[in-house]
């Protein structure tokens, strides 16, 4: 492997500095390095990052390679400045068996645009009935450490009892969708003034609140660890801030779509701005933002959810519920985090690498910059700005909700273990 030396380069939004990549590994940092035997980038003032992990992205395969495919989802990955993704559960076989988990573990692998590490699920084909093999799942190759039934929640307190303490034996953790089902019957979209208006079903904050109260007492009953998938709302924030003032094993992620978009983008009915959980309010907005920023909620996660065009392009009430991410979640947190100047370039580090990355247990990604670490590193043109285009996307659906939106921000070059991804914006 060749030796490739980043030149000028603001490490963690620093003072520029070089960076020498040799063998995979970072072999130097500092100024004025020799670029002897090495291909130079000249970085010329972007950012350095570790490599970004994502905690939630659904890559569809196998049983939906028409939404996504692994291929597919991790070039789209390494477009978006990541070196590690954790695959949702939700396929088609369910990855509920050592042997799902590890064919999407193994096409990761073969790949090679990123880390793929699956997620397992919590029970038999996300049915919320008994429990999955969670403990053949860790130990098969794949090594899952993280169990979710995303996309349904695990409604039932004894079987959620049952795999906190199932994980704990192996330091794994739970992820749970906060979704009450019986108070989100029929709902389509956040219960507010706005649903009211337009006539649409609610859904009620409380749904997403009331799991949330109820899984952190029974992570603190038990002494494991829970993780909030997507959390939404003011309260939910309240609830997990609390948990922590307690001690209790808890941590929490958001999207970069409810960081910036709000429920009065739905008076459009245009479908891609369909999600679950839905959109909020400003208010839970602005609440997201100041608990990212205090580390209340601990990291970004995409929940990248890839659908066709024909699931999406029909009327409100029969789309599906997702949006894709990966391409365009560092921009948007540039826009609501950065250029607010409510984190520097360290704490998006922080969230978007480092603390996903030991969530996981993703081992060798989201380490510091410096001598001797992997070469797991993203590039990014934070001066730039333009207009997001899905034409252009990497990920094989296209159900942004940016597009026509000016973002800033342009993720340039992605390294995994010094391989090189993406040059110049375009993946190699």
């Amino acid at each position: 492997m060749s030796k490739i030396l980043i030149r000028g380069a603001k490490v963690l939004g620093g003072e520029p500095q070089d960076v020498l990549i040799d063998g995979g590994t970072i072999a130097g940092t500092g100024t004025g390095l020799s670029a002897e035997g090495a291909e130079v980038v000249e970085a010329g003032g972007k950012v350095l990052l570790p490599g970004l992990v994502d905690l939630h992205t659904h890559l569809r395969e196998p049983g939906r390679e028409d939404s996504e495919t692994v291929l597919t989802g991790t070039r789209a990955a390494a477009s978006g400045g990541y070196t590690a993704v954790f695959a949702m559960a939700n396929t088609f076989p369910v990855a509920d068996t050592a042997g799902v988990v590890e064919q999407v573990w193994r096409l990761g692998r073969e790949h090679g645009y990123c880390d793929v590490q699956p997620i397992g699920a919590v029970t038999v084909g996300l049915e919320g009935r008994k429990l999955a093999e969670l403990g053949a799942m860790h130990e098969s190759a794949a090594g899952v450490t993280v169990f979710s039934d995303d996309g349904k929640c695990v409604d039932d307190a004894v079987i959620m009892r049952r795999a906190l303490e199932y994980v704990k034996a192996f330091g794994g953790v739970v992820a749970q969708h906060a979704q009450e089902p019986r108070l989100t019957e029929g709902a389509q979209m956040n219960e507010g003034v706005v649903s009211a208006e337009l006539g649409l079903g609610g859904w009620p904050a409380v749904a997403e609140e009331s799991i949330i109260a109820r899984d952190v007492l029974l992570a603190d009953h038990v002494g494991s660890r829970v993780h909030i998938c997507h959390l939404s709302t003011a309260g939910s924030v309240e609830i997990v801030r609390w948990a922590k003032s307690r001690g209790i094993q808890v941590t929490a992620e958001v999207t970069p779509h409810h960081l910036l978009l709000t429920d009065e983008l739905v008076r459009t009915y245009n479908p891609v701005y369909k999600v679950n959980p839905p959109l909020r309010t400003e208010r839970d907005v602005m609440a997201l933002r100041e608990a990212l920023a205090d580390g209340t909620i601990d990291i970004v996660a995409t929940d990248h959810a890839p659908h066709p065009h024909e699931d999406k392009d029909c009327e409100w009430a029969a789309a599906a519920m997702g949006m894709v991410g990966l391409e365009t979640a560092l921009s948007v947190v540039q826009e609501t985090m950065v250029d607010t100047g409510l984190l520097d370039w360290a704490g998006v580090a922080d969230r978007m690498s480092f603390k996903p990355a030991q969530i996981g247990q993703a081992t060798g990604h989201g380490r510091p910059v410096s001598v001797g670490e992997p070469a797991n590193l993203t590039l990014v043109d934070t001066a730039y700005r333009g207009s997001v285009d899905p034409a252009g996307f990497a990920s094989r659906s296209r159900n942004t909700p940016y597009e026509g939106r000016e973002l800033p921000g342009r993720v340039t070059h992605t390294w995994l273990r010094g391989k090189a991804t993406l040059v110049d914006g375009k993946l190699t």
